[in-house]
């Protein structure tokens, strides 16, 4: 199988088909794959998706064409040594989605699209029509299910109710099921860095005993957090158990407690949950590092021990 576009849709599905059996190539022009992610989760899945047997290439290059060949279809494309050529059996394009909606006359009703017929929508979730509200995938924002049932409450509510809520802020865990499992909420260290200061914690799952206990020790997890307020503004998680972990940081995030807060938070042992603990525990103990006790005798000492 030859899957073309290493977004969150590809890459899963390079990583289903090749425990399946399949011979996977995962073709992606970008520079990295899951270029929506934080680089360090990017760089810890592909690493892992080609131990695993997938021929991953980045900064592949540009697409020529497709044509039959004896094994099902080749891919023709060009890239820094030139032309060359990936035969397989079959070819699957996720390069993105297209909105479902060219025949709905949205126009007739005053209803805007974009150009690939997403419908515009400001934060009440209504569209360029008064009357009309819109949620889930046809909004081409955040594409999950449960950011889609969050998005129709507001909507149904607003719609029925008057302006009455708006859309809350981006804490909402996006992830996907491969191997190992990755999931991510708030912003990358990249953005973070852009508008705050920030310090940032790491704890990998070969240092944890679950994951050791398990045998599924490929992983970390990786706190942002802002230096002056000390709440966490992002959370990026690869390893067992991510998709789950990454909801208690939005828990965290959206009640906008601080990381000491987190890291004095008991975490249930053995779990892989652990692994955001420390993390909480570490970043506090950035913030807030040990003093050296000096002569005075109401120094006070501050220690946060893993």
């Amino acid at each position: 199988m030859l899957v073309i576009g290493a977004g969150a849709t590809g890459v899963q599905l390079a990583s289903i088909f090749n425990a399946f059996g399949s011979e996977v190539t995962l073709f992606e022009a970008a520079p990295q794959i899951l270029m929506s992610e934080d680089p360090d989760v990017a760089a810890v899945v592909s690493a892992a998706l080609s131990a695993s047997g997938i021929h991953v290439l980045t900064d592949a290059g540009s697409i020529e064409r497709f044509e039959p060949c004896p094994t099902g279809v080749r891919l023709i494309y060009t890239d820094h040594d030139g032309p060359d050529q990936i035969d397989a059996t079959l070819a699957v394009v996720a390069v993105g989605w297209v909105a479902n909606t060219a025949d709905l006359n949205l126009a007739a009703a005053g209803v805007r699209t974009d150009a690939r017929g997403y419908l515009q929508v400001d934060g009440d979730l209504r569209t360029t029509a008064g009357h009309i509200f819109a949620a889930g995938d046809v909004t081409g924002r955040v594409m999950v299910v449960h950011e889609a049932l969050r998005e129709g409450y507001v909507a149904a509510t607003n719609a029925v109710l008057g302006r009455t809520i708006a859309l809350p802020a981006e804490v909402s865990p996006i992830g996907s099921f491969t191997d190992p499992e990755y999931a991510s909420v708030g912003l990358t260290e990249a953005t973070a860095r852009k508008t705050r200061s920030v310090i940032v914690a790491t704890e990998r799952f070969e240092t944890l005993p679950r994951p050791i206990i398990d045998g599924r020790t490929t992983g970390f997890c990786k706190l942002i957090v802002d230096q002056q307020l000390h709440t966490v503004l992002g959370c990026h998680i690869v390893g067992e158990r991510a998709v789950e972990l990454a909801q208690v940081a939005a828990v965290a995030m959206a009640a906008g407690i601080t990381v000491e807060q987190l890291a004095l938070t008991p975490f249930s042992f053995p779990t892989y949950a652990n692994a955001l603990g420390r993390a909480a525990v570490a970043a506090a103990g950035q913030l807030n590092p040990p003093t050296t006790p000096g002569p005075r005798s109401d120094v006070t000492v501050t220690r946060y021990v893993p």
